[in-house]
């Protein structure tokens, strides 16, 4: 039996689309639906990071990199700004509708406005976690709109006993 070998960078895009380098209609669903999923598990550890990523000791409350650097006056808050308008920006190429994005960027907004109030707003930052909040909005959306596999099961569940 002989093998016929094909040369690296010869698959068909259809079978391959990594492979191929091109993303755009050859793509198949899976491999666009495996992207979004990526996508999504991109931002989630993004938002865990920014909100979530420390327990602080003795009040068993978690925070993250947002309200450690919203310490610092007025920059903090800012780049803390910039980093959770990232999530924005992905939800915008992910395909998010225009009243999702602007929830979204509403909760970026009011959790920079407030958390640049010296001290109180550091405590509000802790405590309001809008990275987590947006991208809880994103995947819900996506797995209502048919863009992600959910990861709950919607509905009731009865027992039969026989």
């Amino acid at each position: 039996m002989s093998s016929a070998r094909i040369p690296p960078g010869n698959f068909p895009h259809k079978d391959f689309p990594h492979q191929a380098g091109s993303f755009g209609r050859d793509a198949s669903f899976k491999a666009l639906e495996l992207g979004r999923e990526a996508s999504l598990a991109r931002l989630e550890t993004l938002a865990h990071l920014m909100d979530s990523a420390f327990v602080i000791p003795g009040i068993n409350r978690r925070v993250g990199f947002d309200a450690l650097i919203g310490l610092v006056p007025l920059v903090g808050d800012v780049a803390g700004m910039v980093i959770s308008s990232f999530i924005v920006y992905e939800a915008r190429r992910l395909g998010a509708p225009r009243w999702l994005i602007g929830r979204m960027a509403l909760n970026v907004a009011f959790d920079g406005v407030v958390g640049a109030v010296p001290l109180a707003g550091d405590i509000f930052d802790a405590a309001f976690k809008a990275n987590r909040r947006n991208v809880r909005l994103l995947r819900r959306w996506m797995e209502r709109s048919g863009g992600l596999r959910p990861t709950e099961i919607d509905g009731t569940a009865t027992r039969i006993s026989g």
